[in-house]
């Protein structure tokens, strides 16, 4: 067996999601709830089928993300595995809707930090292992940084006064 780390290529601040599906309705399904669940979403989504004739299958409504997703779906190699590159929307306003896809087995990072995937190569092929998502912390939050936090929390909606 060999590991290989995978970095995610994309802009600093564009949100993606990493993924495990077992079948390629995965990606008309994906398609379908996405555009339900947020209005006006851009997304690029590629699926790495797993038998068959093992293509990147992909969709979306955005060509540069669809493109970008293909590339780094390209890269990981991982069997049954999707990459979604999110736009005008972000994971928390999607992840609901995709554990409810009943082909989604596994939901591995929701991030735009600069992440990192640990891949294991075998004679049968490629499969995730694991994720870095981002760097390590610096330290515990003070008093004021969870003020901080707070106020940040409510600030852009997601809390109440």
């Amino acid at each position: 067996m060999e590991m290989h780390v995978v970095t995610i290529q994309k802009p600093d601040d564009l949100n993606f999601i990493l993924g495990m599906s077992h079948f390629i309705k995965t990606v008309e399904d994906v398609h379908e709830v996405l555009v339900q669940a947020v209005p006006g979403i851009q997304f690029g989504l590629a699926f790495c089928e797993a038998s068959g004739p093992r293509l990147v299958r992909f969709s979306g409504n955005d060509e540069s993300l669809i493109q970008l997703a293909c590339r780094n779906a390209q890269a990981l190699g991982a069997g049954h595995s999707f990459i979604l590159f999110l736009g005008n929307a972000f994971p928390i306003n999607v992840l609901p809707v995709l554990r409810h896809v009943p082909e989604i087995c596994r939901i591995f990072c929701a991030t735009a930090n600069p992440t990192e995937i640990i891949v294991a190569e075998t004679e049968q092929g490629r499969g995730i292992l694991g994720v870095i998502d981002g760097e390590p912390p610096l330290g515990v939050e003070s008093d004021k940084d969870i003020q901080t936090r707070k106020d940040f929390l409510r600030k852009i909606g997601y809390k109440l006064a």
